[in-house]
């Protein structure tokens, strides 16, 4: 017999385990040895994990350099391994974007370039447009985290203060035959939001930056704001001749983890239904809006009966006005639970597939009938910490966290909820 939080789990495992490097790059390796040089490059949460899985497969000569987050790292033989911060840029992953874009420098047609790029890389892969600073870039970053933007809006204005990210990493490359493998992390898989894509054209311009920053009504830095008026800013577009010899993959993405968690519902005698894989909008929202479907299920068994299990993937946004510690999944999921108010016959979880969820070395949480009674027998409201945008300071009180460590990888994040009315559930 399995109970219903350890199947969660389950499901969870399972999915970070679909998008591990080990599984997913090798059969993308190219076929040929080059006739120059080998280089790897890139950055991200999972990209120490994937020059390790080259490594282990790529038996021809290599060299190479790519940025991590802090604790990401593992080891590797021929490739350097930089660890930077994330989700604010700091100088230990601009010195390491630098010297990534001298070691692609004067290459040449015979040689080959392989990029490993995965979330989180637009912050550890940071170099500052022409005047701007390191400082520049962490207050824009730090805007826009606390903002509300969405993850495509936020990377949009990231391609336009870098001179690295935007496709001008790929121009950089050339005339080296470049392939970029990528772990996606961003709702519908757009390689140009995945770590801002360095080594992809950008159809958007400084215009679009602008007006995010008009819509948000961000407050930045006056060289920033100066910056995004210079036409040496605009990002690499796709006509450039430079990208003609670039290819990108996406080898990982999070409807593959959503069905490798469905998998694993249906062995153990749950029908699983994926919602979708690229879900936006406010966290808080998002809860209230999945807690009237729970209920059309649990009361109405419309569109599903119970048992059953209703997975999603994609990336909300929290816009912080309370002084709590944020996490846009455990916002989610504490909305949740605020809103069914101990529906008996439903338990959720809600995590970051890369173990971290907004600042905090937690991936997530998870929901239980029971959660806000846990609260109220230590004197808090859930309430009150949703709206102080404290649900990682609520679930760390009750012991509810779900804490995995550096995963190595990262498809975005992950949400499941069992509708059921049996405590228990057989494993088939």
């Amino acid at each position: 017999m399995i109970d219903p939080q350890t199947l969660l789990r389950q499901m969870f495992d399972a999915a970070v385990a679909s998008a591990q490097p080990n599984i997913c790059v090798p059969k993308h390796m190219p076929s040929e040895t080059p006739r120059g040089r080998f280089i790897v490059i890139g950055a991200g949460k999972a990209s120490a994990a994937m020059a390790r899985a080259v490594e282990e497969t790529w038996k021809g000569p290599l060299e190479g350099l790519v940025i991590t987050r802090y604790g990401y790292s593992v080891p590797c033989e021929k490739i350097e391994i930089v660890e930077a911060s994330h989700p604010v840029p700091d100088e230990a992953g601009q010195t390491a974007s630098q010297r990534i874009r001298e070691l692609v420098s004067g290459l040449t047609a015979d040689d080959f370039v392989l990029c490993l790029i995965s979330g989180g890389g637009s912050s550890l892969m940071t170099l500052p447009a022409e005047g701007l600073s390191l400082e520049d870039l962490q207050a824009a970053n730090t805007a826009l985290l606390r903002s509300g933007a969405t993850i495509t809006e936020m990377n949009c204005l990231r391609r336009h203060l870098s001179s690295i990210n935007g496709g001008r990493l790929a121009a950089a490359c050339h005339p080296a035959k470049l392939l970029t493998l990528m772990i996606s992390d961003v709702p519908g898989d757009d390689p140009i939001d995945i770590a801002s894509g360095p080594t992809v054209a950008d159809p958007t311009t400084l215009a679009d930056a602008q007006g995010i920053v008009d819509r948000y009504r961000l407050q930045l830095p006056d060289a920033v704001l100066h910056a995004l008026k210079l036409a040496q800013n605009e990002s690499i577009k796709p006509s450039d001749l430079r990208l003609a010899s670039s290819e990108a993959r996406i080898i990982a993405a999070p409807q593959m983890a959503l069905e490798a968690a469905a998998s694993v519902a249906l062995k153990a005698g749950v029908v699983p239904y994926i919602l979708g894989d690229s879900i936006e909008g406010e966290a808080r929202d998002l809860g209230v809006v999945m807690s009237g479907i729970v209920r059309q299920v649990k009361f109405k068994s419309q569109p599903f009966e119970q048992p059953c299990i209703l997975l999603s993937g994609g990336e909300t946004t929290v816009t912080m006005r309370g002084q709590g510690r944020g996490g846009r999944n455990v916002e989610f999921l504490l909305s949740l639970m605020v809103a069914l108010n101990g529906l008996h016959g439903v338990y959720a979880v809600a995590a970051d597939t890369d173990g971290v969820d907004g600042c905090e070395e937690v991936a997530g949480a998870f929901g239980l009938p029971e959660t806000l009674e846990k609260g109220r027998s230590l004197g808090l409201s859930a309430r009150a910490e949703l709206e102080n945008n404290n649900a990682h300071g609520f679930f760390e009180a009750i012991g509810d966290q779900l804490v995995t460590g550096p995963t190595l990888t990262n498809v975005n994040d992950f949400r499941a909820i069992l509708i059921t009315d049996t405590r228990d559930l057989c494993v088939q």
